[in-house]
């Protein structure tokens, strides 16, 4: 839940996301946590306007025609903007610590992952993922930032598990520390474009039999971020925006 700022009045506005069908004429609950929200935090009251998406059917100015202590009620007055369609990448990442992994998981919304894939290898230092809280994460990042989706977060799959069900259209971006990889952005260059994710190690990096077996999928790109040495939430923003730059709609 937040108050972003649009980018066309440099006004203050709520925006926020939804699971119910956005139409003209059809009213529009809102969650007990999101009523809380709008009156006692932004002290809003009926007949007050905000803004909603769903990611399907774009950002609509809907008007409050309900407010109760528990309960809100909106009517979608017009859609401000349509939805459009985000180019298909995933991210794949060794979980982190906590407030590493809501970094992480806001910045790859801001950047327009369409899904958030946590990954179980042999130097995974974080036993337990909050699943819940990543999508919270992704839902505020989406808020805050003027996206019309909202990623989905999978459940952790560990490494072989994921490798052995893929869908092979889809190529995996694998940032390799190991030498002999070439560099992300002149890979992407010659590749082609379609659906992708972007796979990032833990600290520590994936051990020999885990890179032997990304480097024996004919669907893996092995890849180097460069010479420095990054943290992993650090080399998914590098990796993401390397890939949206070459692939992705930022062309």
């Amino acid at each position: 839940m937040a108050e972003p700022i649009d980018p066309e009045t440099g006004k203050s506005h709520i925006r926020l996301f939804v699971q119910s069908p956005l139409a003209q004429g059809q009213g529009v609950p809102l969650s007990r946590d999101q009523t809380h929200y709008l009156k006692n935090v932004m002290r809003q009251a009926v007949g007050d306007q905000i803004r909603l998406f769903n990611g399907q059917d774009g950002e609509w100015l809907c008007r409050i025609s309900r407010l109760e202590r528990n309960a809100c009620h909106l009517e979608p007055q017009s859609q401000t903007r349509p939805q459009m369609a985000l180019p298909d990448v995933w991210l794949l990442f060794a979980p982190l610590k906590k407030a590493r992994i809501d970094y992480l998981a806001q910045k790859a919304t801001e950047l327009g992952a369409v899904r958030l894939q946590p990954v179980i290898t042999r130097r995974t230092q974080v036993a337990r993922v909050n699943v819940e809280r990543l999508q919270a994460n992704a839902v505020e990042a989406a808020e805050q930032c003027g996206c019309l989706s909202v990623p989905e977060v999978a459940n952790p799959l560990p490494l072989p598990q994921l490798i052995s069900a893929w869908d092979e259209p889809r190529r995996i971006l694998y940032c390799d520390e190991g030498p002999g990889a070439p560099s992300a952005l002149a890979a992407l260059k010659q590749a082609p474009p379609g659906p992708w994710a972007v796979l990032l190690g833990p600290e520590g990096g994936f051990d020999s039999d885990e890179r032997a077996l990304l480097r024996g999928c004919s669907f893996v790109v092995p890849v180097s971020l460069g010479p420095r040495i990054m943290r992993a939430d650090t080399a998914a923003v590098a990796a993401l925006t390397l890939w949206q730059a070459a692939l992705g709609d930022w062309r």
